[in-house]
């Protein structure tokens, strides 16, 4: 353990060896600290174990203020702190990072420091567009509410990432392959992306960067929010490896597909009631992911100057199923704070060696399984050491996972949650994942509220109930398509449709499609291979009507050109059958890892069209493997290639307007044409499927696919557009359309219903 302490020479000679783990003749009974200036101005102090050797003083201050000395502890006699103590320690006012960085539009109020309440408000002038929270509040955790606010003029590839509040930017070209670097002003730390590219497709690598003071800390909404979703998306991914189940059901086996390794710092640094929270920690989440069917499987390990395997990554999988868990906690149990000894230093480069070694061997054994599961490490620590190189440890962990390709970067989850009083934040980003808009370091104000913070982390609803997620690559090109739908009508037409599960029992399609005169018992809808599921019934959005603009020279009119079937019964989820996600939910929140506070409509039309040109796609009807016979490719023009688009709908046959925006609304979408690029467009039967992106690894329907200009499926034999074939597709972020598939998604009374914001 580094040895920061500020006392005379001859006391450092004596102490870092102590700390170390160095062998004294100085006897723990005769070393009790003075009593004597130990106060706090402003506050007041708690001690776990008197003045006695290894007591740890806490220092507290009243909500809206920080210790200028976090914490001290008796070591042989003498009061011992991370922290440089010059003067008395006071009571500080918490303050949130500078927002003054805010580019090209206004922040008010300008003033020189920011305090737990103050509220900021953002504009900009009428050139830019303004994207993030225009009204931001410092909270008693040390950050800003809300998103960061951008003006942008949507002149690059990419739109403008913002400057974080305490944050330096260099970097003002958004074009492909274009760098962004952040520093942060001091003393706060980085935590985040340094570096983010402008990347293919109009997204920025890595994660926004957030300055931290040494007070700052993570609220356990924040903490949930990020690590949970992530932590569910593995264990859904890892489903798709298992076969049914019934119920809660723990299902171990050796073939599992998703390997946690845990490791808890229990290091001098560390107080003993910290160390059993994170053992305790460790439990709970074990626990929660019993609700899933599938288990997975386990290495622990607890780290002073030595590593202690409690349970072996290796010997996990070769142990037999019963009594598996039960024996984990037990020996968790068995493993005190007492039982590192004298071994006190902190060797974090250690222990991730050892979980590097664990991965060697598991590839060895099975170099197929290996690649295909999904790894993931949670460390407890505090970050304090100085042993090793540990990002060198950490860089080969990343690369014997990923083979350097990075497609397979979501098969590797790097988390690190800070332990104590003094987290050492300053080399964390180098032992975390850096992934697209998620957060992998997490500092609580204290673990106890963890619980609070899995509490409602999963349950069997919602293990089943993920939305969006689908494995593509697979040899059952089914999985890549679990929500897609294919509607088949008994009518004289014989026309079919095509559709999207989205929720357990609700199918979205075009309103189009069904005709006067049918009956829920002349439709069916077709899923996965063998399974056709009878409708119970349908229902079109209430102003969709074909001919209510003939008189306007419109012959068939398809705003809000939408439609939900209901079926009979709830479908089962699995890795064939599982929903898309839909924007504007509290699902889709958090398939883009947005925080409670940040998930809102408005952010997630930002994240998902704030580009000119959209790539999107659409199904079209089903092969016999029930998966797309082709997948269509589209960029959703918006900005001014939306002008053109929309004019060319006077084209269509039946069409007799002037103006163009009668016919096209802002309730559409509209793809198609071949500028900048060729798009293909939708065919006979493609009809009612789902526009969708993939963002994050989740699939998000934005679009219903409605009508187009011409037929040229039909005119070509193909579907590559010319340059005045569109397609329009009712738009999920219309008021009025969201408004309806509220009033029904939300009031599921067969399957499970989803949340709108």
């Amino acid at each position: 353990m580094e040895c920061k302490l500020q006392l005379k020479w001859l006391m450092l000679a004596i102490i870092c060896p102590l700390i170390a783990g160095a062998q004294s003749s100085m006897s723990k009974r005769d070393s009790s600290c003075l009593q004597e200036n130990l106060s706090i101005t402003g506050g007041t102090f708690f001690l776990s174990n008197g003045y006695s050797h290894g007591s740890l003083l806490r220092y507290i201050c009243p909500n809206g203020y920080y210790p200028s000395v976090r914490s001290r502890r008796c070591q042989y006699g003498l009061w011992t702190s991370t922290t440089k103590i010059k003067e008395t320690p006071e009571c500080k006012k918490i303050t949130c990072p500078n927002p003054r960085v805010f580019k090209n539009g206004e922040v008010i109020p300008y003033k020189d420091m920011y305090y737990v309440n103050d509220t900021t408000s953002y504009s900009c002038p009428s050139n830019y567009m303004f994207r993030g929270s225009a009204v931001r509040v410092c909270k008693p955790n040390g950050k800003w509410s809300g998103s960061t606010p951008i003006c942008g003029d949507n002149s690059d590839y990419c739109p403008d990432p913002g400057i974080p509040p305490g944050s330096i930017r260099t970097g003002n070209m958004f074009n492909i392959d274009d760098k962004v670097t952040y520093r942060c002003e001091s003393p706060l730390t980085l935590i985040g992306s340094k570096v983010r590219v402008c990347q293919d497709g109009g997204q920025w690598s890595g994660t926004e960067p957030q300055c931290y003071a040494d007070f700052t800390y993570d609220t356990p909404e924040e903490a949930s929010d990020a690590f949970t979703s992530s932590l569910k998306t593995n264990l859904a991914v890892s489903e798709t490896f298992k076969k049914d189940f019934e119920g809660k059901k723990i299902v171990m086996d050796q073939d599992g597909r998703l390997d946690i390794y845990f490791a808890v710092d229990a290091s001098d640094s560390i107080d003993s009631d910290d160390f059993n929270k994170a053992k305790d920690t460790i439990k709970m989440l074990i626990d929660k992911m019993t609700y899933y069917s599938v288990s997975p499987n386990y290495e622990i390990l607890i780290f002073a100057t030595d590593v202690k395997r409690i349970i072996s990554m290796k010997d996990f999988k070769r142990s037999d199923n019963a009594g598996k868990l039960t024996h984990i906690f037990k020996e968790l149990d068995k493993f005190t704070y007492e039982s590192t000894g004298d071994k006190t230093g902190s060797n974090i480069t250690k222990v991730y060696s050892e979980i590097l070694e664990s991965m060697k061997t598991e590839e060895i054994n099975n170099a197929m399984a290996f690649s295909e599961t999904q790894h993931m490490v949670i460390v407890f620590t505090d970050g304090q050491s100085n042993i090793g190189n540990t990002k060198h440890k950490v860089d080969q962990i990343k690369q014997l996972v990923t083979k350097n390709n990075p497609s397979r970067d979501n098969k590797l989850d790097l988390f690190v949650f800070g332990v104590g009083d003094d987290v050492y934040q300053e080399d964390i980003n180098d032992l975390v994942s850096q992934k697209d808009q998620e957060k992998h370091f997490f500092k609580l104000q204290d673990l106890t509220m963890v619980p609070e913070m899995l509490d409602e982390m999963m349950d069997e609803s919602t293990s089943v109930g993920l939305c969006g997620i689908v494995w593509e690559g697979l040899e059952n090109k089914r999985h890549a398509f679990p929500w897609l739908a294919q509607i088949n009508f008994a009518h004289p037409k014989g026309s079919n449709c095509m559709g999207s599960l989205v929720t357990s029992s609700y199918i979205l399609t075009a309103a189009h499609c069904f005709s006067e005169g049918d009956t829920p018992d002349r439709i069916t809808v077709k899923l996965e291979k063998d399974l056709v599921v009878k409708v119970r019934k349908y229902t079109l959005h209430p102003d969709f009507n074909l001919t209510a603009k003939q008189h306007s020279g419109i012959q068939e009119y398809y705003e809000f050109d939408v439609a939900l079937i209901q079926l009979e019964r709830a479908v089962r989820m699995s890795f064939n059958q599982r929903p898309i996600c839909i924007p504007c939910t509290k699902e889709t929140n958090a398939a883009l890892k947005l925080s409670e506070s940040e998930g809102t409509c408005r952010k997630h039309e930002e994240i998902l069209m704030s580009n000119k040109l959209v790539e999107a796609a659409f199904p079209s009807e089903m092969d016999t493997d029930n998966s797309p016979k082709k997948i269509k490719r589209i960029t959703i023009k918006l900005g001014e290639y939306r002008d053109a688009c929309v004019e060319d709908a006077k084209k269509a046959k039946g069409i007799n307007v002037k103006n163009a925006r009668e016919v096209v609304t802002d309730n559409f979408l509209c793809s198609g044409g071949n500028k900048p690029r060729t798009d293909h467009v939708a065919c006979k039967g493609d009809f009612g499927g789902a526009t969708y992106l993939n963002k994050k690894g989740r699939v998000i329907q934005v679009g219903v696919i409605s009508w187009g200009v011409k037929d040229i499926c039909k005119e070509n034999s193909g579907f590559n557009s010319v340059a005045d074939s569109r397609d329009y597709h009712s738009n999920l972020f219309s008021e009025k359309i969201r408004s309806f598939l509220k009033e029904h998604l939300e009031n599921d009374d067969i399957g499970n219903p989803i949340t709108f914001l």
